[in-house]
């Protein structure tokens, strides 16, 4: 292997093990910040050590072992837990070889239960103590291991202004004395949706990018998919963990048939279902039928679940006319109760269109039309239009779909409502 080829597989290893790294060494440390530069530092040693000795047969337990020894001296240094910790020290400098023997040795002296780890590292980035926007950029910097850089592009702002909200966010978690334990029972019942929300927050921003002049932005989508699925295999017996996880996978198989060959949207009525991926919803389906047996009956479903089931119901559906819009109508009944909000609302007017014909969804949507969360949302206006457009009132479609088109940030949604906007002149 060339010192390139080695520097690559180093990297890589690297970015699949650092949350493991973090999670494991925060524990010990108590300290974010800390855990990141031992992480760090770890990743220095690898670079200089392994294109000279080569790849360990385990490289993510060979960078856990260094970057806790690390911690050990600093924890030395500090005089915290100092007994235990010499002790533990001790062990390392006569065995730290990299033999599978003395990594079991380090691993049963300093760990907890791995998933308790980054479950822990997780359910504190995702803290309710924290603004949305801030767990979501923490979650992504600590656990999904992002650069600031990168987080900042993906949601179109400066790098100063993302580093200043993770800055802030750890502050807060030190300031508040929380713990990176994992909670437990009904602390744990109620820290979960706050998980789910950044994650399914992170996955949005990808699938439907709220401004700049990409409709998706694929990269955060993955890095969502990852999350759910080591939530998900760390919790396997939450139905609502599950649904998530089904609601991405599925959601996710569209994406390459989003858009045309020039970045604009294509409706998913339009979509060439040929290019969906198969392997996504086989996933995603099966996700789903395992959350639907934890959830038992459907009237026991939580909100995840719920849309995932919607989302299965497109995916069931080799040609757009073969969805199952009534079932589809039910579903958004179903969740508008689990979980009201006025987006819930508006996305069962659409359903409603669809099944029960254009003027059902008008008189929906007429419902909602003065809340205040709708004032400036680009679908409102956008949903009203095609509503009128089927009913045939073109004139009326026009204006709604030219509202919606300076309502929008994002200049490839934009460009598709005034496309829309256009054809009410010529329809068909």
């Amino acid at each position: 292997m060339t010192a390139g080829e080695t520097h690559r597989a180093i990297e890589a290893t690297f970015r699949i093990e650092r949350a493991r790294l973090i999670a494991g060494l925060v524990r010990v440390v108590r300290n974010v910040d800390l855990a990141e530069e031992l992480a760090q530092d770890a990743l220095v040693v690898a670079l200089s050590e392994w294109p000279r000795i080569g790849v360990p047969a385990n490289p993510g337990a060979w960078l856990m072992a260094l970057a806790k020894r690390r911690a050990i001296d600093a924890l030395r240094r500090d005089k915290m837990r100092k007994r235990k910790h010499q002790e533990i020290a001790r062990t390392l400098d006569e065995t730290f070889d990299g033999a599978p023997h003395a990594i079991a040795a380090i691993e049963a002296a300093m760990d907890d239960d791995l998933g308790d780890e980054l479950l822990g590292l997780l359910f504190t980035a995702c803290h309710p103590i924290l603004s949305p926007d801030a767990r979501a950029a923490l979650t992504l910097r600590v656990v999904g291991g992002l650069t600031t850089d990168e987080i900042a592009r993906a949601f179109l702002s400066s790098e100063a202004t993302i580093a200043q909200r993770i800055v802030r966010a750890k502050k807060t978690i030190a300031k508040a004395g929380l713990g990176f334990e994992t909670p437990r029972g009904a602390e744990r019942a109620a820290r979960l949706p706050s998980v789910l929300e950044v994650i399914y927050l992170i996955f949005n921003e990808g699938y439907a990018a709220t401004a700049g002049d990409d409709l998706v932005r694929p990269a955060l989508c993955l890095e969502a998919q990852r999350l759910g699925r080591m939530l998900a295999g760390l919790m396997p017996e939450d139905g609502e963990v599950l649904g998530l996880l089904a609601l991405m996978e599925i959601q996710a198989s569209r994406l390459r048939a989003r858009t045309g060959p020039d970045g604009a949207a294509i409706p998913i009525s339009e979509q060439n279902r040929a290019r969906w991926d198969h392997l996504l919803i086989r996933r995603g389906l099966d996700a789903l039928a395992r959350a639907e047996a934890l959830g038992g009956p459907a009237g026991d479903w939580g909100p995840y679940v719920l849309q995932a089931a919607l989302a299965a119901c497109h995916a069931r559906a080799r040609r757009a006319a073969e969805t199952d819009w009534p079932r589809i109508a039910a579903l958004y009944d179903r969740l508008r109760v689990v979980a009201p909000s006025p987006v819930v609302d508006l996305n069962r007017a659409i359903a409603h269109s669809m099944a029960f014909g254009p003027e059902a969804g008008l008189r929906l949507v007429d419902e909602i039309g003065d809340a205040a969360a709708l004032r400036h949302y680009a679908p409102l206006p956008a949903a009203r239009g095609d509503f009128l457009f089927r009913a045939g009132r073109l004139a009326e479609a026009r204006s709604e779909f030219k509202a919606a088109a300076t309502l929008t940030r994002n200049v490839r949604e934009r460009a598709f409502l005034l496309a829309r906007a256009d054809a009410c002149d010529s329809p068909g």
